[in-house]
């Protein structure tokens, strides 16, 4: 017998295994909204690295988290790590 493994999506791929976020994932040690920050970050430095203004990044930004309002995200992306 075969044992089917539902594959998970891993937005932290690129940091930690898809095992460990999983086993993170399990006992409920993910915060969705710093990974969700973590993502609008890479996702904005991507942009500006491709010449795309600040404002016009924000504003794709936002087309993918259209919940999030535009001085959000900007807040978000120029946040200063802790």
């Amino acid at each position: 017998m075969k044992e089917i493994i539902a594959k998970i999506d891993n937005p932290l791929s690129e940091l930690i295994s898809d095992e460990i976020f999983e086993l993170l994932e399990s006992h409920g040690l993910i915060d969705d909204k710093a990974v969700r920050d973590y993502q609008i970050r890479k996702k904005f430095k991507n942009l500006r690295a491709s010449k795309i203004s600040a404002g016009d990044a924000i504003d794709s930004i936002r087309e993918e988290y259209p919940y999030l309002q535009f001085d959000t995200i900007r807040k978000i992306v120029y946040q200063i790590s802790k």
